[in-house]
C-alpha cells in the first residue's frame, strides 16, 4: 500500500469521496451533508491522502483543524473526514494504516486531539476508532442532535520539542 498526499480536490480523492458519499445513502438513506471545501484540508490546517494498491485508488481519510466552540470543540482539535475503504479491498488493515497516518501527521502539524463523527450504522468505523483509543465525546458536528450520531475523540502525545 501507498498513502500519498493528495489534497481533498484531486480526483481520486473525489471519487473515493463520492464512494463514501453512497455508502452513507446505503446506511442512512441520504449523503452527509457536512460543508467540505478542498482548501480545509490544505496544510499547515489540514491533509487529505489516499491509499492505493496497484497504482489503484482504494482508501482516503483526512483531517482539519477545528475551532473551540460550545459543543465541547477546542484548540488544537482536527476533525477525521471521510475515511472510507472500497469495499473490494476491506479486511487488509488499510483502515488503520490510514487512521495512523492521520494521526501521525496531525500530531506533527501540532494538534492535540482528533475528533470524528461517525454513526451507529457504521459498526466497523467504530469498532476501528474504539480499537485505536477513541472515546465517546458530546456531541459537536452538523448530527450532534441525530440519535445516530457517534462522536468520539482521541488525544495526541505531545512530540518532545514542540
Amino acid at each position: 500500500m501507498d498513502i500519498r498526499t493528495t489534497g481533498y480536490g484531486h480526483p481520486d480523492a473525489q471519487q473515493l469521496a463520492e464512494e463514501v458519499q453512497q455508502e452513507y445513502v446505503r446506511r442512512y438513506g441520504d449523503m452527509d451533508v457536512t460543508v467540505m471545501h478542498p482548501d480545509h484540508f490544505d496544510q499547515p490546517a489540514g491533509l487529505f491522502v489516499v491509499a492505493y494498491l496497484d497504482g489503484r485508488p482504494v482508501a482516503c481519510g483526512g483531517w482539519r483543524a477545528k475551532e473551540p466552540n460550545e459543543h465541547g470543540l477546542r484548540e488544537g482539535d482536527a476533525e477525521l473526514k471521510r475515511m472510507y475503504v472500497a469495499p473490494a479491498a476491506r479486511g487488509r488493515g488499510l483502515a488503520r494504516a490510514v487512521l495512523r497516518h492521520l494521526e501521525e501527521t496531525a500530531r506533527a502539524a501540532g494538534r492535540t486531539r482528533l475528533v470524528l463523527e461517525s454513526g451507529t450504522e457504521q459498526p466497523e468505523a467504530l469498532g476501528l476508532y474504539a480499537s485505536e483509543g477513541y472515546q465517546p465525546m458530546a456531541g459537536f458536528g452538523v448530527y450532534r442532535d441525530a440519535p445516530e450520531c457517534v462522536c468520539m475523540s482521541k488525544e495526541l502525545p505531545v512530540i518532545a520539542g514542540r
